[in-house]
């Protein structure tokens, strides 16, 4: 087993030199992108805007402009901060996760480092996967729900129009992407749990009409107060929880696959 990792053992201050190295390539690469985000804030912004623009649309309203609303003087200053922060972060991502694995990696078995690269690269496919599904057709659906209670006035009803601020717009995108993203992590976490023996198929399979309720929930925690968003996020966990439980079977399938080749090796070792 010692030839299976492949650095020496080393004094914690190198250890400590090492996580530093790592940590400076991580802020760095998120710094850098950071600067870049900011420049192009406005542009940004307005690509998160789109969904909006598509609701809108969908709504019937072509001939009304798409417009947002700031009330505070740095409110727009700060959101563009945090539009800059959050698309920094996406960049970064890929910098920050290398870094992060080659400061795991020397310290893993071959097998370990085998089977944790894969899930690696599955993590931030997922999250953009449910990113995806937010921007292109939750968030619009969300927004015509939200424009569909709007009151063009007339005579006895007063006009009431929906102008959002640019902050809490951007609180609402970035909070369903968030809460897509993280439910989207349930097959990797649920698959890392399996390989580690903490969970099982069966014991999935068996906690199901508990998970549906959680993810009800859980969508009504992570996503705003309306029945699009919160359905449109537990239906796609609970499908998530069935993909789960697929995975986690692949998983003791393999295992067992394993745990034959080690007995058929060792019985062909003491018959020799």
């Amino acid at each position: 087993m010692s030839g299976d990792i492949e650095d020496k053992p080393q004094p914690l201050m190198e250890h400590l030199i090492e996580l530093r190295s790592r940590l400076i390539w991580a802020v760095g690469a998120f710094f850098a992108a950071f600067l870049v985000c900011f420049y192009f804030a406005k542009a940004l912004f307005d690509v998160l805007v789109l969904p909006f623009k598509w609701a809108v649309q969908w709504a019937g309203l072509d001939h009304r402009a798409v417009e947002l609303i700031y009330t505070a003087p740095q409110e727009f200053f700060f959101t563009q901060i945090k539009v800059a922060m959050f698309s920094a972060l996406v960049i970064a991502f890929p910098v920050i996760a290398s870094q992060v694995y080659r400061f795991v990696a020397p310290g893993l078995y071959k097998n370990e480092r085998a089977a944790f690269l894969p899930f690696l690269i599955a993590s931030p496919l997922l999250f953009l996967l449910g990113a995806a599904l937010v921007y292109f057709f939750f968030t619009p659906m969300v927004m015509w729900f939200f424009l569909a209670m709007e009151q063009p006035g007339g005579e006895g009803e007063v006009s009431i129009q929906l102008l959002p601020k640019v902050s809490e717009y951007l609180s609402l995108i970035m909070s369903l992407i968030f809460a897509f993203g993280l439910v989207f992590q349930l097959p990797v976490v649920t698959t890392l749990l399996a390989r580690v023996g903490f969970v099982t198929s069966q014991g999935l399979k068996e906690k199901r009409k508990y998970a549906i309720v959680i993810a009800f929930i859980a969508a009504a925690i992570l996503t705003p107060p309306d029945p699009v968003s919160q359905i449109g996020l537990a239906l796609p966990a609970i499908l998530l929880y069935e993909i789960s439980i697929y995975t986690a079977r692949l998983v003791e399938r393999q295992r067992t696959r394993e745990a034959q080749a080690r007995e058929d090796a060792e019985a062909k070792e003491n018959a020799g």
